[in-house]
């Protein structure tokens, strides 16, 4: 426990390049446009040229998803609409490339990696990137028990921060954290109510689409667990063994240390906000490499990116998880910065500005 100093790590974040920010801002006051006519695209395009630490931006060729799949003890509990057995037969479906996210990815040109973090399942015959990082079967009850040991929350902080690494050293110029885990929002909504002081019955969603009597089963279990989480909010860590689980401990340590390596983040839903806001606890440097890809029907993503003043790119509606919003939005990212880097400025182009009175 005593060699992982989360201080020491979130020391080691830079701010992001205010010069590149700057330059990005100035260029897009000399293209071919009304100022501010492409609206938030030209935000997009500044902080991508901030996170890369150049103008105009590059493109987005290797962006890569990594899924933290996990099984949560409180599955068992009654506050999903699917049994907990579905998370490993859908890390076999990511393995195959059949999920949601396989296709997104295919079609938008980006790469899909699944972990097994914590499933409660042998899946030793799959390929060894998907288990080598395997730090226990399944998490405790959270409703009645911890999730995990303090020793175990720090081995899987360690493993996410070590996947980081291994993508960005792969090439990686920008990285999606996913998810799978069969109770894993029951979770994440007690991490949200923790961090943000908000009720119990605000924060908890419809998850996997769960009827009014599961909807209060979930609640239940959300509010004991926070009742027992509530002393520990100013320790990270401890937090995450006792109401958390180790794969949403694994991405809390992806995304401290993606921004200690200078590499941006498109966050996806509620498990990715709620284990950004404990990032952010542990490194307030960190959220300016993160970017909200989308805004999730659960009500706890809307109290975590309210918390973490992050703007979501899209808002569809959406709840599935595993990297998808975060996908959705990639070609706008991928747009923004495309018309800050070849859009003509009016010099080039010979196009007079309003400066000189002959633009209309």
């Amino acid at each position: 426990m005593n060699e992982l100093d989360l201080d020491a790590l979130a020391a080691k974040i830079s701010a992001v390049d205010e010069a590149s920010r700057e330059a990005a801002a100035e260029r897009q006051g000399r293209l071919t446009k009304p100022a501010g006519a492409l609206g938030r695209l030209e935000e997009l395009s500044i902080w991508l040229c901030g996170v890369q630490g150049a103008c105009p931006p590059r493109p987005l060729d290797r962006v890569r998803v990594v899924i933290f799949a996990g099984d949560h003890g409180v599955a068992r509990s009654g506050v999903s609409a699917y049994p907990p057995e579905v998370t490993a037969q859908m890390v076999r479906n990511f393995v195959a490339g059949g999920a949601a996210v396989n296709v997104l990815a295919r079609t938008l040109g980006a790469s899909v990696r699944v972990v097994d973090i914590c499933v409660d399942s042998d899946l030793s015959d799959l390929p060894v990137d998907v288990t080598e990082h395997k730090v226990r079967r399944g998490s405790g009850n959270i409703a009645v028990e911890p999730a995990m040991t303090l020793a175990e929350a720090a081995q899987a902080f360690s493993v996410g921060a070590a996947l980081a690494d291994e993508e960005v050293d792969s090439g990686a110029d920008l990285l999606v954290p996913g998810d799978m885990g069969i109770g894993n929002t029951t979770a994440a909504a007690t991490l949200v109510a923790l961090l943000t002081g908000a009720e119990v019955a605000t924060v908890v969603g419809r998850g996997t689409g769960i009827d009014d009597a599961t909807w209060m089963v979930k609640c239940a279990a959300v509010r004991d667990a926070a009742r027992r989480g509530r002393p520990l909010v100013s320790e990270p860590l401890a937090l995450l063994a006792e109401v958390g689980g180790p794969d949403l401990a694994a991405m809390t340590g992806f995304l401290v240390q993606a921004a200690v390596r200078r590499t941006p983040v498109l966050l996806d839903g509620v498990i990715s906000g709620a284990c950004a806001l404990l990032a952010h606890r542990i490194a307030h440097q960190a959220r300016s490499w993160w970017l909200a890809g989308h805004r999730s029907t659960e009500p706890a993503h809307r109290a975590a990116l309210e918390r973490l003043q992050l703007d979501p790119v899209l808002d569809f509606g959406l709840r599935l998880g595993e990297g998808t919003g975060a996908l959705l939005a990639l070609p706008i990212l991928r747009a923004a910065g495309a018309t800050l880097a070849e859009m003509a400025t009016f010099d080039e182009a010979g196009v007079s500005d309003r400066d000189d009175g002959a633009a209309s």
